[in-house]
């Protein structure tokens, strides 16, 4: 559980889905109905679990379906704040980065607000973890998920990352989309922007940190449930 150390909590929700064509044309991919429940729910579910309680939901397309249906989050127990990216068809960095006025310099757990995961993952996250850039990482992938489209992690003697991406040959386990990050990831953000301009994804962060010598920490949540929803074969199953 939350000790104190980390009480700030941060979901990204502003893509637009597109890879689910007609089912995203007009409504947003976090809203759709994942086992008996919006998608966005189950990350926020288990920020709140773990004592997250302050959560900023960073929206964009559709933004307006998204805070109509979260509202407030007394029913989670949480107080959401809303963030707009008005980016939100660049790279997922930057609606990360949409949130360091609300961040205050606090750490946070990020979590993907199309990602399902069970209730103990941030829990899992928090109570191994040091207050430091870190990432959930899978070192046994489920048969579910979908390895040619996963963002694959190699890391060093000491568990930290030494690479990230989607086309690594030699790889040692799956990126989750758990992180917890600090003011330096935030400031990372700010200074790829004039080099990539708003299309920056979170691992040309973490590859840009990597390279200037910061230990990005990982978190081996291996046997844990998650999965992500990218395409109509991941909800097919995420709603199974």
């Amino acid at each position: 559980m939350a000790d104190g150390r980390v009480s700030k909590g941060v979901v990204l929700a502003a893509g637009d889905g597109s890879r689910l064509g007609d089912l995203t044309a007009t409504y947003p991919k976090v809203l759709l109905p994942v086992r008996g429940k919006p998608l966005i729910w189950h990350p926020i579910e288990a920020l709140v679990a773990a004592g997250i309680t302050e959560i900023a939901v960073v929206v964009g397309y559709c933004a307006t379906h998204v805070k109509a249906t979260l509202g407030d989050g007394s029913r989670f127990g949480a107080r959401l704040a809303y963030i707009t990216n008005p980016d939100y068809l660049g790279g997922n960095a930057i609606s990360v980065g949409k949130a360091k006025p609300w961040a205050e310099g606090k750490p946070f757990v990020l979590c993907m607000g199309d990602h399902i995961m069970e209730l103990g993952f941030v829990c899992r996250l928090l109570d191994k973890s040091p207050v430091a850039e870190t990432l959930c990482v899978d070192f046994a992938p489920a048969g579910h998920h979908q390895l040619a489209e996963a963002t694959k992690v190699l890391v060093d003697s000491a568990g930290c990352i030494r690479h990230i991406g989607k086309e690594l040959a030699s790889w040692d386990g799956l990126d989750t989309g758990v992180f917890l990050l600090t003011g330096r990831f935030l400031d990372a953000v700010e200074q790829l922007i004039p080099e990539l301009g708003i299309h920056i994804e979170i691992s040309d962060v973490i590859r840009f940190l990597v390279g200037t010598g910061c230990r990005f920490a990982t978190c081996d949540v291996t046997g844990s449930f998650w999965t992500d929803v990218d395409t109509e074969e991941d909800l097919g199953f995420a709603t199974a």
